[in-house]
């Protein structure tokens, strides 16, 4: 349309047909779902190595059903692309936790959302195994906080004037004489009491008599030494400050929960610092936390805002060896965490420090359930129960200092050192069972179905199911997968008994033929014909695996070394990695046979090795898309131009837009034509097929014709022997 000018001149317009571009896209995603030992259950992982793959998901097991899907997955990735991983779920499997009133409970966890969603503010264990599994029981979660400050031995339990026997929780007086008190820059002397709690005593026995202790927080200073009554200073417990610290030979007093004194008077036979007595607790070492991290008292976030005793440590040790072989290997440590909600490390960083967070967000062992700090641990028994203090008593409540309060002003409960194992961790089956049933391994491919939010490129069967039929089925799953998603190619493997241990190459043919007669027909399917004998290097064994990992491995190999449209199969691009032998090598004639009902065969030659020998996908009748190539050609083109074609939404259906589209769309396939993917292909994007009916319907439409390229599959060399003195002419003629 012209646009009026009232006088002459030059209208400069501009025309962008610049916007959008194709790009070729990578086809080297596979996709598993499989029991394994460990890792997130029903969540899908993007696995790059087969280091990656054992720190997720553990080794492959003896269970054929594992193993099988393990060894698949990892020889998929020894070809060079990348593997979306989902363990499924079984009604067995468990977390491996530390219950708060018994040893264990039943808790299943399967993954960080369904932590964060449903067991996040759990309160009947403290502790849980960051996935299902055998694997993490006996896995030992080693806490500590600012419980005490000293260990004060007595040379005997035993109380004067018929009082109780000294508890968790009770009041603590000691009367100190001009002890040194550090200020600020300078020194002074204090006589007066320190006051503190009971956390912890070696013996309840009134009887008893010899090296007991009892473990003190010292909370204030008094400015009185005959009575609690007095001015209070708060105190911080420091090593080497006598203003804070009982000395030995001092004279204890103890005020029961009431607030009321006993009458108990203790003398300090020994007194030492309580933190660089602690331990881990583990039970065939010794490792101290002093030599782990300082101890936890109060971080700053908590120090700024008025709080107190927020600070802990958390360390995971896998005790007994079940995890790494090495027992007491400490697999983690997380120091300084937080009581307090609101909590951020380094005082005023963006980290979030709240103990249970963080583990949730950063451990790779643990979550947190109940907070220790506000219900009673049965189990460990290790919490203070008091409830008041005479006057000038700092008073230490469950209600005031329960864990998960915003810091301000929460002089927080604390614990001290406990230890917990967790226990009650289980796999698919009895004693380590790892077989999967059909019904959770087709629930795990169904995460798979939605391509939008994930992204495939081959959906790898792994192991054979139990029997012949489950097999079908879970391969027609698969099947109807990728014809529901069209931007991938389900890769399908024989049933473990049609091949395996079967004593001739006649049988064999006749059970796949007989198996892949009841596998739908698809073009985004592909078919192999058996099972590979590999080293297991981790349980020193030979196995027998299916195929299709590496059948997947091939075609993605073939797409990063070479072009997705040339053909995977023969000895320049279709051989297999890592093949000791085949369980099925079948001969010429049995070839023909599997290659008419669409089973690209593999086999063994004494030249090249183990390789593919064909390129046909699963479809029963001729068609162009019966070929690997021409179907990742399609899959490859309409991908890329899927993308590209994002950029004219919601644009106007004019000859500008139009005009664009061809200009995306045209350099992108003369690209491919140049690279051998197409003979020929025509673009139509103009008013012949964006009709004003198709205009009003807010509708775009092109037409795309391709002539894609085909592969050889069949050579013919005919050698005639002529008599002497004949002319070539005459018989070519």
């Amino acid at each position: 349309m012209a646009t009026p000018q009232l006088s002459p001149g030059v209208l400069v317009r501009e025309v962008d047909l610049t916007v959008g571009r194709a790009d070729n896209v990578t086809d080297n995603i596979g996709a598993i779902a499989a029991p394994f030992k460990t890792g997130p259950v029903e969540e899908a992982t993007l696995i790059s190595s087969q280091g990656q793959l054992i720190d997720v998901f553990g080794k492959p097991q003896a269970s054929d059903n594992h193993y099988e899907s393990w060894m698949t997955a990892s020889e998929f990735l020894t070809y060079g692309g990348a593997l979306s991983v989902v363990r499924i779920d079984g009604s067995n499997l468990n977390n491996a936790n530390a219950g708060v009133s018994i040893a264990s409970t039943t808790v299943k966890i399967k993954n960080y959302d369904d932590y964060e969603n449903n067991y996040s503010t759990a309160t009947d264990w403290f502790y849980a195994s960051r996935t299902p599994g055998e694997l993490a029981t006996n896995l030992k979660v080693c806490f500590i906080d600012n419980a005490a400050d000293q260990t004060v031995g007595i040379a005997t339990i035993a109380l004067t004037g018929g009082a109780q026997d000294i508890k968790v929780g009770y009041g603590v007086t000691v009367q100190i004489t001009n002890a040194t008190v550090p200020g600020v820059g300078t020194t002074s002397t204090f006589t007066g009491m320190l006051k503190g709690i009971v956390t912890g005593v070696s013996t309840q026995s009134s009887a008893a008599a010899g090296n007991s202790t009892v473990d003190i927080r010292i909370v204030s200073r008094v400015s009185s030494a005959a009575t609690d009554t007095g001015t209070v200073y708060d105190i911080n417990y420091e090593r080497g400050n006598e203003g804070a610290s009982i000395p030995a030979s001092s004279v204890v007093r103890f005020v029961n929960n009431s607030g009321i004194n006993t009458g108990t008077t203790l003398t300090a036979a020994t007194s030492v610092d309580w933190y660089d007595q602690q331990t881990l607790g583990l039970t065939n070492s010794t490792v101290f936390w002093k030599n782990l991290a300082p101890k936890p008292v109060t971080n700053q976030y908590a120090n700024n805002r008025s709080s107190r005793n927020d600070a802990l440590h958390v360390a995971v040790v896998d005790d007994t060896g079940t995890v790494t072989g090495i027992q007491g290997n400490i697999l983690e440590t997380n120091l300084f965490l937080s009581k307090a909600l609101d909590s951020l490390a380094d005082g005023d960083s963006p980290v979030k420090n709240y103990y249970k967070s963080y583990l949730a967000n950063n451990s790779q062992y643990i979550f947190v359930g109940a907070n220790g700090g506000t219900t009673f641990d049965a189990v460990n028994n290790k919490e203070p129960q008091a409830s008041g203090f005479s006057s000038g008593y700092v008073k230490v409540t469950l209600g005031a200092g329960a864990w998960g309060l915003n810091a301000q002003g929460v002089q927080f409960n604390t614990l001290g050192n406990v230890s917990y194992t967790l226990k009650g961790g289980a796999d698919y089956g009895a004693n380590g069972g790892m077989n999967g049933s059909l019904g959770d391994i087709l629930t795990g491919y169904n995460l798979f179905e939605n391509s939008d939010e994930v992204r495939v490129d081959y959906l790898l069967m792994g192991a054979s199911q139990s029997s012949e039929l489950e097999t079908q089925a879970k391969a027609n799953l698969l099947i109807a997968l990728a014809e529901g998603r069209k931007d991938c190619l389900a890769v399908i493997s024989p049933h473990r008994g049609n091949v395996v241990n079967v004593n001739n190459t006649t049988s064999q043919t006749a059970n796949i033929l007989n198996y892949y007669s009841k596998i739908n027909s698809s073009s985004y399917a592909v078919l192999d014909s058996g099972y590979k004998y590999v080293y297991d290097r981790f349980n020193n064994e030979f196995r027998y695996i299916p195929l299709n990992g590496d059948v997947a491995g091939i075609m993605a190999r073939n797409g990063l070394e070479n072009f997705p449209w040339f053909s995977p199969a023969g000895a320049q691009r279709g051989v297999v990695n890592n093949s000791i032998k085949l369980a099925y090598n079948p001969t010429k004639s049995q070839r023909d046979s599997l290659y008419s009902a669409r089973i690209n065969p593999v086999i063994n030659q004494q030249a090249s090795g183990a390789m593919l020998f064909g390129d046909k996908t699963a479809l029963s009748y001729k068609s162009a898309f019966d070929r690997i190539n021409v179907r990742k050609l399609f899959l490859t083109v309409e991908r890329a131009l899927e993308s590209a074609s994002n950029s004219q939404l919601f644009e106007l259906n004019d000859d500008e837009t139009r005009a664009n589209f061809f200009n995306i769309v045209e350099p992108y396939l003369r690209d491919i034509q140049s690279q051998r993917g197409i003979e020929d292909f025509k673009v139509i994007c103009d008013e012949t097929n964006n009709t004003p009916a198709v205009i009003d319907n807010n509708e775009f439409r092109a037409d795309i014709f391709i002539q894609p390229a085909r592969s050889i599959n069949y050579v013919t060399l005919t050698f005639v022997a002529t008599r002497s003195g004949i002319e070539f002419n005459e018989v070519i003629g």
